[in-house]
């Protein structure tokens, strides 16, 4: 142990890509992360600017796409910089820091899930109660909580895996500092920190998880109580988006956080990755923007209104 060197860099290894196929892969990623960002920048600015969508969804729903664009970032240049270089090195603080950063994300977007989950609940299964029992106020505070519970809770553990001394080899065969492949290159006892992060993984992805199960079998016991099958729809309609986004978010990260890592080879779990750095991402402003009418008036009427102004400042 005293003849090994502490390491201050990391060597990410990203993707094993044919160079016949490099700057595809990439144009890939470029536009995924553009359509991406511009998706839920998109969702953000109509939910803030309309008043019609003031309501406690669509309060949750602008703090999941501001989390998004946070999330997407802190991974989504380096995998486009991986694709061209082959390799890139990060310090030490930087892989922290960027681990930090997308873990504390993807922590508020499981509880931002939840939250989301509990509203859908109200509004379904309390429907006449729901006005007095949740409001604008009282998503904002719960959004709040999220975040800062999303970042307080991966705090705790950033800080344990900075305490923690790395040796050679420096290679991390993925495409963002992701907590097992950085643990894997410590040279210190990393039994407490590996327990530790699996009881924060249990709190912030099993529970938020759990909760929004129990609400859904609520919800699905509330629709098929009821009668008329045109009504039925309607009212699943209300919440199918969500489920959606839940099932996709929550399958990936449940395989790659609670999954073995043995079980898992190397491309195996660079693709789970992929699947919730990415693609849930991306799909959540086209579920959301292509499946609520509210989103679409507003942005009709939002473009219209864009539109005569760029009119009638031409004709001028």
């Amino acid at each position: 142990m005293d003849n090994q060197t502490t390491l201050t860099e990391f060597i990410l290894l990203g993707f094993n890509v044919s160079q016949n196929y490099k700057n595809l892969i990439f144009v890939i990623f470029l536009i995924t992360y553009v359509i991406t960002v511009t998706g839920n920048i998109l969702i953000f600015g109509l939910v803030c600017s309309s008043n019609s969508l003031h309501t406690p969804m669509y309060v949750l729903l602008c703090n999941l796409s501001l989390s998004e664009i946070f999330f997407t970032t802190t991974t989504a240049p380096n995998m486009m910089h991986l694709v061209l270089n082959d390799i890139i090195k990060m310090s030490l603080a930087g892989c922290l820091i960027q681990f930090y950063l997308f873990a504390s994300l993807a922590t508020t977007d499981c509880l931002l899930l939840a939250v989301m989950s509990y509203d859908r609940y109200l509004a379904i299964c309390n429907s006449l109660r729901y006005n007095s029992l949740i409001d604008i106020s009282l998503c904002i505070k719960m959004a709040i909580w999220c975040w800062a519970a999303g970042f307080g809770f991966m705090f705790t553990l950033v800080v344990r895996v900075g305490n923690l001394r790395f040796c050679d080899p420096k290679y991390i065969d993925h495409f963002m500092c992701d907590f097992s492949p950085i643990i894997t290159l410590s040279c210190s006892d990393t039994s407490t920190v590996q327990i530790q992060s699996f009881i924060l993984t249990v709190i912030v992805v099993l529970l938020p998880f759990m909760i929004i199960i129990v609400s859904y079998m609520f919800i699905l016991g509330t629709i098929f109580s009821i009668s008329s099958v045109i009504r039925r729809q309607k009212v699943f309609s209300t919440c199918s988006s969500h489920l959606m986004v839940v099932s996709m978010y929550y399958g990936t990260l449940l395989a790659i956080y609670l999954v073995p890592s043995k079980g898992q080879s190397t491309n195996v779990n660079k693709i789970l990755s992929l699947l919730y750095t990415v693609v849930t991402p991306l799909f959540n402003p086209i579920i959301y923007g292509l499946r609520s009418k509210e989103i679409q008036q507003t942005l009709i009427i939002t473009l219209s209104k864009c539109y005569s102004l760029f009119y009638k400042r031409s004709l001028k």
